[in-house]
């Protein structure tokens, strides 16, 4: 269950994406994430998708190893899909008891099933595709405007890096602690879900535990190499922009450009199923 969950998994393949430069990249993200809620219809989120597909396509991520990261998060989507679908008023299409099915419902539900995906998908990319060294990079350099304001852009790059970077750690850690104690008998499976949640304390006590120490570590290993923070600090690979991020950006403002002039109708393409 654990090992399913790829996020802040870096994934090593040699591609255009992996090879762009980790400012475009995150730039691109937060575009992606700001574009999403532009869309107001159907149509839209058909062309993202097509768009997205390609740069997965491009980037040899596989989509098996990008699903496999949607498994934890299943029950959120189910709860959110139903929450939308029986709280909207509109044309009954259903009812079931008390609870009644609209046509409004089942169209926002969709949408926002739909929204939460591609978000997650479209996130997930910068971290599958960008180097934990190259992401603290990119936010450095991102935040660095910011240092002037007193804004401690560096550790802010810093922090964010590392909890990228031990998510997988500290799924591996709760991974074995879990064998283990069921080795001993314990039960996480069976049982309802106030069962379920009590069953996990066991995990939780010692799982904080690591987490604790593997902190402590890493701030004595970072003192022992007489880290200051990133005043005078050089890079072993500074970041350059090459042509093939020039042109990324320019792809990424004609996205941007008919995502917003589709959002408005000011295409001549038909509205399907407008939100």
């Amino acid at each position: 269950m654990l090992r399913d969950i790829t996020l802040g998994q870096y994934y090593p393949v040699d591609s255009v994406i992996h090879r762009l430069d980790p400012r475009v990249k995150i730039i691109a993200v937060f575009t992606w994430l700001v574009l999403i809620f532009f869309i107001r219809d159907f149509t839209g989120y058909i062309f993202v998708t097509a768009v997205l597909a390609v740069v997965t396509a491009v980037s040899r991520v596989p989509v098996r190893f990008m699903a496999r990261g949607m498994r934890p998060i299943l029950f959120i989507l189910l709860f959110t899909f139903v929450i939308n679908l029986i709280t909207y008023p509109g044309t009954v299409l259903a009812r079931l008891g008390p609870v009644t099915i609209t046509d409004t419902g089942l169209q926002q539900a969709v949408f926002i099933a739909i929204r939460l995906i591609l978000l997650i998908f479209g996130t997930s990319l910068l971290t599958y595709t960008t180097k934990p060294v190259g992401l603290t990079d990119g936010f450095e350099a991102i935040l660095s405007p910011l240092s002037r304001i007193g804004v401690p852009s560096h550790e802010i790059a810093m922090m964010m890096s590392i909890a990228l970077r031990f998510i997988p750690t500290l799924l591996s850690e709760a991974d074995k602690t879990m064998k283990a104690q069921q080795a001993r008998g314990a039960d996480f499976e069976s049982g309802g879900l106030i069962h379920r949640a009590r069953s996990m304390m066991p995990l939780l006590i010692p799982l904080f535990v690591n987490a604790f120490r593997m902190a402590a570590d890493l701030a004595m290993a970072m003192e022992a190499r007489c880290y200051h923070g990133g005043k005078g600090r050089t890079r072993l690979h500074p970041m350059k922009f090459a042509a093939r991020d020039y042109a990324a950006c320019a792809l990424l403002i004609l996205f941007a450009v008919l995502v917003i002039v589709q959002s408005r109708g000011l295409l001549p393409i038909p509205q399907i199923w407008k939100l």
